[in-house]
Parts: C-alpha cells; sequence; structure tokens
C-alpha cells in the first residue's frame, strides 16, 4: 500500500508538471486547449472550464494536452499548426523545462531541510588519509586531481572517480593560500571511495534555492555522461530502469521518509526533462528538430512523413520498454517474491 500511495504521489507530481508546461505556453500562446488531463484510460473526474476539459482518468501513469490541431489538420486560426513554429517549439519545450523548474524546487526544500553541503571542512575523520597529511577543519577543497572544484557533488564525483591504489592530489585554500596534498583514498566495505572529511553544513533559504539549481545541474551532468557512455558501449539495457524499476525504487525509498520521496521525484523530474529533449522520434526533442527544419525550409514536413517517424520511434520505444521491463523483473527477483 505504501508503495502504491508512494508511486502515484511521485508520477503525478512528475506528469503534472510536465503536461502543465505544455498547458499553460499553449494558452499564453493563443492555442486552443481542447483537453487537458492527468492518467490514462477510463475518465474518474472531468470538469469543462471554458473551451478545456479538465480531466483525471484511473491509470497514473501517464498524461497530456490535446490541443487543436496537433495531430490532425484544423481550419480553427488557433489551432497548434496555426500558430509560428517559434511558438509551437515554446508549447513543445515547456513540458520538459517545467520538469527542470520542479526538480530545482524539491532539491531546494530538501536542501533546506538536510542543509547545503559545502567544501569547507567542518573536521576530519581520525585516521583517515585527510588527516594523516594533514587537511585540517576550515580548508575550502577547490580541487581534485588538478579539475576544479565548485560544489560538494562535484567533489564527490571526482573522488568516486579515484582508481585503486591510485594517489589522489587534493587542492585546498588555508587562510587565502593554496595547498596542494597527496594522498591515498580509502575504499570502505561498500566500494565507496572516500579520504575522511566532514563538510560544513549551510542552512538558509538562499543556500537552500542555490542547492536545488546546484543539485538539478549536477545531475544534468551526470546524463550527459551517461549518453556518452551509452556511444561508447560503457553501458546497456542493464543500466536502464522502467516504469517496473522506478516503481520498485520509489517502494524502497519510501520506507524512509518525505525527504527521500521527494528527492526521487527530482531525479526523476531532470531524467524525464532530459530524456524528452533527446532528438529521438515520438519525443519532444524530435517533434523541436522538425519545427527547426520548418523555420529553415521556410515550410513544413509532410505531415504524413513526419508521422510515420514518430510512429517507428513509438514502436522502438515500446520495444525497449519491454527489454527493459523485462530487465526490472529479473534483476529485483519479482516473481519469487
Amino acid at each position: 500500500m505504501l508503495t502504491a500511495i508512494a508511486a502515484i504521489f511521485v508520477f503525478l507530481m512528475v506528469i503534472l508538471f510536465h503536461e502543465f508546461g505544455h498547458f499553460i505556453v499553449a494558452k499564453k500562446v493563443g492555442i486552443k486547449v481542447n483537453e487537458f488531463s492527468i492518467g490514462m484510460g477510463p475518465k474518474i473526474f472531468q470538469k469543462e472550464k471554458g473551451e478545456t476539459k479538465y480531466t483525471i482518468r484511473l491509470l497514473p501513469i501517464g498524461g497530456y494536452v490535446s490541443m487543436e490541431g496537433e495531430d490532425e489538420s484544423s481550419e480553427d486560426p488557433r489551432s497548434f499548426n496555426n500558430v509560428s513554429a517559434l511558438s509551437r517549439i515554446a508549447v513543445v519545450a515547456a513540458g520538459a523545462i517545467m520538469n527542470f523548474v520542479l526538480a530545482i524546487l524539491v532539491f531546494s526544500i530538501v536542501t533546506f531541510n538536510i542543509g547545503m553541503y559545502t567544501t569547507t571542512v567542518s573536521e576530519t575523520i581520525k585516521n583517515s588519509p585527510a588527516e594523516q597529511v594533514g587537511i585540517q577543519a576550515g580548508d575550502t577543497i577547490i580541487g581534485i586531481n588538478n579539475k576544479e572544484i565548485k560544489n560538494w557533488d562535484a567533489m564527490v564525483d571526482e573522488i568516486n572517480k579515484a582508481k585503486v591504489n591510485e594517489e589522489m592530489i587534493v587542492s585546498v585554500i588555508r587562510n587565502g593560500e593554496k595547498i596542494n596534498y597527496t594522498l591515498m583514498p580509502d575504499i570502505t566495505d561498500e566500494n565507496i571511495v572516500i579520504i575522511g572529511i566532514k563538510p560544513v553544513v549551510e542552512k538558509s533559504l538562499l543556500a537552500s534555492i542555490k542547492g536545488g539549481f546546484q543539485k538539478t545541474g549536477f545531475i544534468l551532468k551526470l546524463m550527459f555522461d551517461f549518453i556518452k557512455m551509452l556511444f561508447r558501449g560503457q553501458v546497456g539495457a542493464k543500466n536502464l530502469s522502467g516504469p517496473v524499476g522506478v516503481i520498485y525504487t520509489i517502494g524502497e525509498v519510501a520506507k524512509y521518509g518525505l525527504i527521500n520521496i521527494l528527492y526521487l521525484i527530482g531525479l526523476i523530474s531532470v531524467n524525464l526533462g532530459f530524456f524528452n529533449l533527446l532528438p529521438i522520434p515520438a519525443l519532444d526533442g524530435s517533434r523541436i528538430i522538425f519545427l527547426f527544419i520548418e523555420i529553415l525550409r521556410g515550410k513544413p514536413i509532410d505531415p504524413e512523413k513526419e508521422g510515420f517517424i514518430h510512429f517507428m520511434g513509438f514502436v522502438l520505444l515500446i520495444g525497449l520498454m519491454i527489454v527493459v521491463t523485462y530487465s526490472d523483473i529479473i534483476r529485483f527477483n519479482l516473481f519469487r517474491r
């Protein structure tokens, strides 16, 4: 029951913000919106206000904004295809942008509750590599292995890249002076690389907002890194997770409280926003590419050809989802539960 409630809450938040982005920008540029729906399948609630029907459907696994003339020809001057290409780009991109906004909001709330970890050392752990080489409380870490460090997440990421039995250069600022320390990091039983420091934690509204932006930016960077690894063949289907894996993860995270659920909402929201902007047929990123081509050509691409490309992309995405779902079921051993 806890898993179901948490999963509905997470999906509802992520989908609501995404579809609201499409909806509000469509309204702003003058497109007629016929329906704003959260969920898929049979209707369980509908209210009509003005020209738009607001609908809640049974299955909380998606949602949509039905705009006049988006998927069919329409003579209505306020139809999707009758506004400028730039306005349509804004409408299509708005869903992903609102996912990033949601991520910033929830990460700011998380940071406000737990504080923002800085790169300034509050103390070193006894007998740790950091203590042994002379790193002190009050030192601000500005570099790992000669790579500039601007926040805690970036520092942890660089430390985790360390190789076993390889020395690390840690650069700090102390009393305005830069000092380089060479140390051998420790590897925990969980295979986590540590140097043995505890950070100064800031708690304020401004620090929380800054933390929200930093965390969102950091996860976006990880998404770009993931795409690079995908093209290099360093990751495969086993590293991906579909709806089954996401729901399983939500259930596990829900056991540890609301803050952890909020963190997961931010993580999923960034992933959804990023994935939707990829130039893959059937996704928003592909639609944006077609709209830019329309601007360059001075006329739209044949709707039938574009529709066929999006359909093929949709089929491939469904195939990928089936593979990933099967992988999730095997990975989490769900048939034996």
